[in-house]
């Protein structure tokens, strides 16, 4: 996976340098030579064994722990701002206090912030930590969200002859995804075009309404779409194009490496542009 992270990071930014290695491996008198000073660092630690998506299933601490790595490359490199993101459930990790700390003992003062994305003119709802430190001044403590009506799943979709469908009463179906479809056609009518949602507990029924944003996407296929045709439901995966616009990330954007499944891992563990941007405008042109 690292390798195709690469690729792709290399395909968007052709003239920036890319090391792929293991974080406690890179030698920072060798990293601050070869790429020297720097304003801004962006890290975004390693989120698996915080994120509630992991269920009841044991927490790896040492996965946990590569979050502290940001101090030692903010204190080897010394930018002036530094922006850490993650999901919401780091807050309570026994050592996220000790991190905070530690940035404040290099000098940094911080703000916290959770963001949906759907607040930014994403389609998709998606709430995440920054933690921002600037060296010379307190960051402001509330960054503006977009005002209007939050864009839908719907304004997503591709056109409907883009992509194949099959019969969502198709023989083999599983009856846990007939299940969520009959849900959903209870409550907007038999010829109604929907989401269904695989994977992950909530109250929804394992179905979404298409005119709200998109539920969290994760590392995994977990999207359906329900459609009727006039003659009978359809059913198809949203495809990587959808997701991406979902994640926000423009037509420039290139997402060509590895498979599909490596392709919507990658946007899974993606941070949305149109967040991050207000995050660093919040940072080096406050109001």
């Amino acid at each position: 996976m690292c390798a195709i992270a690469t690729e792709t990071y290399a395909a968007n930014f052709p003239g920036a340098q890319v090391i792929t290695d293991r974080l406690e491996d890179v030698r920072f008198g060798h990293l601050k030579k070869k790429i020297g000073d720097i304003e801004l660092l962006l890290a975004s630690p390693e989120c698996t064994n915080h994120t509630c998506a992991k269920g009841g299933a044991p927490r790896d601490e040492g996965s946990r722990a590569t979050a502290m790595h940001v101090v030692h490359y903010a204190n080897a490199l010394r930018p002036r701002w530094l922006v850490l993101e993650n999901v919401i459930h780091m807050r309570p990790w026994s050592r996220y206090d000790e991190l905070k700390h530690s940035l404040r003992k290099l000098g940094y003062k911080l703000q916290e912030h959770v963001l949906d994305s759907a607040d930014f003119g994403v389609a998709q709802r998606r709430r995440r930590l920054f933690l921002v430190g600037d060296l010379e001044q307190q960051p402001i403590q509330t960054i503006k969200r977009r005002s209007g009506r939050k864009k839908s799943a719907r304004s997503i979709l591709d056109p409907p002859q883009k992509w194949a469908t099959s019969a969502l009463n198709k023989k083999g179906r599983a009856s846990a995804t007939l299940e969520r479809a009959q849900r959903g056609f209870k409550t907007l009518g038999p010829e109604a075009s929907f989401l269904l949602v695989y994977y992950g507990n909530d109250g929804s029924g394992g179905w979404q309404q298409l005119n709200r944003p998109l539920r969290t996407i994760t590392t995994v296929d977990r999207f359906g779409l329900v459609q009727h045709n006039g003659h009978e439901p359809r059913l198809r995966m949203l495809q990587v194009p959808e997701l991406k616009r979902a994640m926000g990330f423009d037509t420039n954007f290139k997402l060509i490496a590895g498979s599909r499944r490596d392709r919507i891992r990658l946007l899974g563990n993606g941070v949305c542009p149109p967040v991050m941007k207000e995050v660093v405008n919040s940072l080096i042109s406050p109001p």
